[in-house]
């Protein structure tokens, strides 16, 4: 069985619905997840803030605007009495639902409840035009199955152990259908998965299920070697390792978020990033395979501030390193890259909420600078020691550019560069040249 998910895009109008239900159908069940048609969870969210603003004709205008596109929608997806009858009923009643949370106290669990009726829309509707074309369709919910723990990560056991009861109790279906994004937590309250959304519960799904495949298909053509804004030329790179696709997703590739991939990669299951307008095309393939002494792609991620400690009191010290990190913890702000030598260590952030209290309590260590409006460019592909040459390739296409911190090692699938945001393009340029051409 594969695992098929489908972004708000892919099933955006009664059109791109009609066209996910030709890629669905197979010789065999698939699992298919849909997120929320394209637009709905903001307006979802606008709806929220309206509630907690106490504004209830703001959110009851904004439902009614809803429910009236949804309404098109119905006309346009279904062709019989019967079904366009159905849809309406269902999508009353949500709407009548939501509604209803303009007459109560309104809190982050209301608005996570809220949050989850845009997927159990769109599932909804698929599952109804699929029954009209005659398919014998299971339409499986999330809630049943989708579990988060104490700490707000994916309960494993618990997720393969239900899910696999209700596919036994459901078996023979031609198509099974669910949500994705949504979930509920320990305390058995609607929640989401955050990190990863809907490609989050394919990759899950596809682990407790054992499935031969997961496929993400979405509206770009997989993942590309540079940024076709900056960089003419770029290609589709077609084929990737888990931690090659982690580095990229993190790096500015937004087509896959890296958390989300990790399910799928100790299951080894390999991922398919594929392009509903163009459903012919090979896409990008993610798994274990290694591709020795490849270099696959350049990303880059901006607004990156460097902070710098330099202090004495390093030399031949121990513990000092333990005591700067204990600050950025504090103050739950991840580093990105890190740099040392015998009196000073180099850390980037991507979060500056909390930065000028990191700078005071780093000043008790130390003298502290600091770097603003920071790029990291970063080269993904095999960059294992024992493979010479290809960091010297990679430094040679940056010696015309001021590079404030390199980072090398700490991964053999990448080598990262801290430059300014405004040396961003000419980084680019210059390594897509060098490497590639």
């Amino acid at each position: 069985m594969k695992v098929m998910k489908f972004g708000g895009t892919s099933v955006g109008s009664a059109q791109r619905m009609k066209n996910v239900t030709k890629l669905i159908l197979g010789p065999k069940p698939n699992f298919v997840v849909l997120s929320a048609m394209s637009g709905t969870t903001n307006t979802l969210v606008e709806i929220s803030g309206y509630l907690y603003s106490k504004n209830a004709d703001g959110a009851l205008d904004t439902i009614s605007r809803l429910e009236k596109k949804y309404m098109q929608h119905v006309e346009e997806l279904y062709s019989t009495d019967e079904y366009k009858t159905k849809a309406r009923e269902y999508l009353h009643a949500t709407f009548d639902y939501l509604a209803s949370f303009t007459k109560q106290l309104f809190t982050p669990v209301e608005e996570k409840i809220i949050l989850a009726q845009g997927e159990l829309m769109s599932t909804h509707m698929v599952a109804f035009y699929l029954q009209e074309q005659g398919v014998n369709v299971e339409l499986l919910p999330a809630l049943d199955f989708m579990r988060t723990d104490e700490n707000g990560e994916p309960d494993y056991i618990y997720i393969r152990e239900h899910l696999g009861a209700i596919l036994k109790e459901k078996a023979g279906a031609q198509l099974y259908l669910t949500q994705g994004f949504i979930c509920r937590n320990f305390k058995d309250e609607v929640d989401n998965l955050q990190r990863g959304g809907s490609d989050y519960t394919a990759s899950l799904i596809g682990a407790a299920i054992q499935a031969e495949e997961i496929q993400i298909w979405t509206d770009i053509d997989g993942m590309h070697n540079n940024d076709p804004r900056v960089v003419e030329g770029t290609k589709p790179v077609r084929h990737l390792h888990f931690e090659e696709a982690a580095e990229l997703g993190y790096f500015g590739a937004k087509i896959l978020h890296p958390t989300c991939i990790q399910p799928a990669k100790f299951a080894n299951i390999p991922v398919k990033l594929l392009n509903t307008m163009e459903p012919e095309a090979p896409g990008t393939t993610i798994d274990n395979r290694e591709d020795p002494g490849e270099i696959k792609a350049v990303a880059a991620k901006e607004n990156i501030t460097a902070i710098t400690i330099k202090s004495s009191r390093m030399l031949l010290a121990y513990g000092f390193l333990r005591k700067v990190f204990e600050i950025f913890e504090s103050y739950h702000t991840s580093i990105d890259m890190i740099c040392t030598s015998e009196v000073g260590v180099t850390m980037s952030i991507d979060n500056t909420t909390h930065l000028p209290a990191i700078v005071s309590d780093l000043k008790k260590f130390g003298t502290v600078t600091v770097d603003k409006d920071m790029c990291i460019v970063c080269v993904v592909g095999d960059m294992s020691w024992e493979n010479v040459g290809f960091e010297a390739r990679a430094v040679d296409a940056m010696k015309d550019i001021p590079v404030r911190m390199i980072s090398f090692g700490g991964s053999s699938y990448n080598i990262s560069f801290l430059v300014k945001n405004e040396d961003k393009k000419r980084a680019l340029q210059a390594l897509s040249a060098n490497l590639f051409e």
